[in-house]
């Protein structure tokens, strides 16, 4: 993964404008570093994702070998890659063991819910699953139009209609799968021609998640660094 990585710093260098006397300029060297970080970032990510479906656990010392040559950023790229497991398939990597710095990944918020099939391979879902929650509590009322639903979820690729990468076709996702697992109501609103239809909380998400933890939440994801924001879309 060095020699790859190394190329791809290579070829990311070549490519920067020259400064002065075609010596690399300050941005050049921070742009190489942050587009090396973003690929350590990503590979991270894919390090701890199997972890998660085998319910092992891990050691900052396994994760400094995903590092190669970046082993002094790991602060930073473990600080991202834990906000975008948290945002993107809502797992919380959460520290088990200070003394030899051992980390799990469990569904963010302490949700039963994951969304994994037990007889085939799937990614987790509890990161739209919260943000949704999120999006319900900011309406009056904590009920949500469903064409405002599908307004907000569209500015991070997730579409009505569109498979998703992670989340497969999204409206079936909220309209059935999570209506019957309970975390989610959706109802048609009365005396509308045509028909309209709003999302509430179910009875499962008011027992496993309380609405300070998910305002929070959004809190949380309002104040993240934009590095650590990926579009969710494939």
């Amino acid at each position: 993964m060095a020699g790859a990585l190394e190329g791809r710093a290579d070829q990311h260098t070549q490519g920067e404008k020259a400064g002065p006397g075609g010596a690399c300029t300050e941005e050049d060297a921070e742009s190489v570093l942050q587009h090396a970080l973003h690929q350590e970032v990503t590979d991270l990510v894919g390090f701890l994702l199997p972890k998660y479906h085998t319910k092992e656990t891990t050691t900052e010392a396994e994760m400094l070998t995903i590092l190669s040559d970046y082993q002094d950023h790991f602060p930073v790229v473990f600080s991202r890659a834990s906000a975008r497991s948290q945002l993107v398939l809502g797992l919380d990597v959460k520290e088990l063991d200070p003394s030899n710095q051992s980390y799990v990944l469990v569904p963010t918020l302490g949700l039963a819910y994951d969304g994994m099939l037990s007889d085939g391979p799937s990614m987790p879902k509890p990161g739209l699953l919260v943000l949704l929650l999120g999006l319900i509590l900011l309406e009056d009322d904590f009920v949500a139009p469903e064409e405002e639903v599908w307004g907000a979820l569209s500015k991070v690729g997730v579409c009505a209609g569109r498979q998703h990468y992670i989340y497969g076709e999204p409206r079936e996702l909220l309209t059935k799968v999570w209506v019957q697992e309970g975390y989610l109501g959706y109802r048609q609103v009365p005396h509308c021609d045509p028909a309209r239809y709003e999302f509430l909380w179910g009875p499962w998400a008011h027992a496993e998640a309380s609405k300070w933890q998910v305002l929070d939440y959004l809190f949380w994801v309002n104040s993240l660094d934009p590095r650590s924001l990926p579009s969710l879309s494939a």
